[in-house]
């Protein structure tokens, strides 16, 4: 079946033709293709067709699709099981690797997905600090669990949802916000509800709401500002995680927050996630303590081993070279923009970057939302005509890996450079 075909199907039988709602790619006006199979930095689809791949599962395959490594570890745990429900050493080499790689994990609790892990980091910090309340900012999004709805980035900005149906108004009474970057503002609510803070989560670098750097002594000011009022800081390195820098964020910052939240990127495309932080709190999750989360499908083989794989080769990949090469094609992309006359700002860091059609600087949610929205719609169905696969939403980022090559950066730029804006 074709795409179209596909959808209208799909249509009839999953809410919206689709399991997660940005794939309907219905802020772009167009419909979503269906993939048949990837490899490297490009995808197929069901049609035939072939395109450079710049979303790359929303940020995990920094090795690429089908890496050789990562299908054989995960085809040799499959074969003797896919699902215990029981303990497997390769959970146990997994934690090691994290703990080594990630500065401010020392205990790491494996989970199935990015929101189940900053779910239960929240749970563990309330749990820790005996406190309710926990400070987000205005466009992070931390995956779909209640308290992390209220002015979330991602899809729910994306596809305008207003407030967050589905979600008693006591919940959301816990969540305080705060503009992302504004640090008088996270100032102010720890000094009307400091002793009820149990936790500010932040991303490090804002990943979904386009890529939005932390401006200089944002993040310190976090760290200080917990410490001062016995609050822990979360690090959401759903997205920075293992791509920034082997260590996430944290490493590249130095700056260490007492919980981590990781997916993505550690289960080397398989469905994982994973929340961490220093010994003396972790030890408060059951059966240590009494906080309890728990998973049936948590630390699975076939996911661990994938992660572990994709992890051993992360830790003697060359970052420094992939990160050249993103700058060298941010500083192209915003030429070809600057010679058509196109107002932009290019966000970027290590392998992530995100092209707003805006004069900038864009800095948190609201300058975020200032962009053109209807020219980035343009430009997303010409480079997909083009064979350029793109995010299908203004709030989100693009991704380059390992396994992307000259010519699927040469494709990207002429894709962009022939694009009518």
């Amino acid at each position: 079946m074709r795409s179209d075909e596909l959808f209208a199907k799909a249509q009839q039988l999953i809410p919206g033709g689709v399991n997660s709602p940005v794939r309907a790619c219905r802020s772009v006006g167009v419909d979503p293709l269906f993939i048949a199979s990837a490899a490297g930095a490009r995808l197929r689809t069901v049609d035939g067709d072939e395109l450079v791949d710049m979303v790359m599962s929303w940020g995990p395959m920094l090795l690429g699709y089908a890496h050789p490594e990562v299908t054989r570890a995960a085809a040799e745990a499959a074969a003797r099981g896919a699902s215990f429900g029981a303990p497997c050493p390769q959970e146990v080499a997994m934690a090691q690797a994290v703990v080594d790689a990630v500065p401010g994990v020392e205990m790491v609790r494996m989970v199935s997905s990015g929101t189940e892990a900053t779910m239960s980091a929240l749970r563990l910090a309330r749990g820790y600090t005996g406190r309710d309340l926990v400070v987000k900012f205005t466009g992070c999004y931390h995956g779909h669990a209640d308290s992390f709805l209220a002015a979330a980035g991602s899809g729910v900005a994306t596809l305008s949802i207003p407030g967050t149906p589905g979600v008693p108004a006591q919940v959301v009474a816990h969540t305080l916000l705060a503009p992302y970057n504004d640090l008088e503002a996270v100032r102010a609510l720890f000094a009307q509800r400091g002793a009820d803070i149990a936790a500010v989560i932040v991303e490090p670098v804002a990943g979904n709401m386009g890529l939005v750097l932390p401006a200089p002594g944002f993040l310190e000011g976090l760290r200080a500002l917990t410490r001062e009022h016995g609050a822990l800081l979360i690090f959401d390195e759903v997205i920075t995680g293992f791509r920034v820098a082997l260590g996430g964020a944290q490493q590249r910052f130095a700056i260490t927050p007492d919980l981590t939240t990781m997916g993505k990127i550690i289960g080397g495309g398989y469905p994982v996630g994973a929340y961490g932080g220093r010994r003396e709190i972790m030890e408060h999750v059951a059966p240590c303590g009494g906080v309890y989360q728990a998973g049936t499908l948590s630390g699975n083989p076939v996911a661990m081993a994938a992660g572990l794989a994709t992890l051993t080769l992360l830790a003697r990949a060359d970052y420094a070279a992939l990160e050249a090469r993103t700058d060298a094609l941010v500083a192209e992309l915003s030429g070809i923009m600057t010679e058509k006359g196109v107002a932009h700002t290019i966000n970027h860091i290590a392998s992530i970057f995100t092209l707003f059609f805006a004069e900038g600087p864009v800095t948190d949610f609201a300058t975020a939302s200032a962009a053109d929205a209807g020219r980035y719609a343009r430009f997303y169905a010409q480079m997909r005509r083009s064979g350029v696969n793109l995010a299908p939403s203004a709030y989100e980022c693009a991704f380059t890996s390992f396994a992307h090559t000259e010519e699927d950066y040469d494709r990207y730029l002429s894709a962009a450079r022939a694009a009518d804006l």
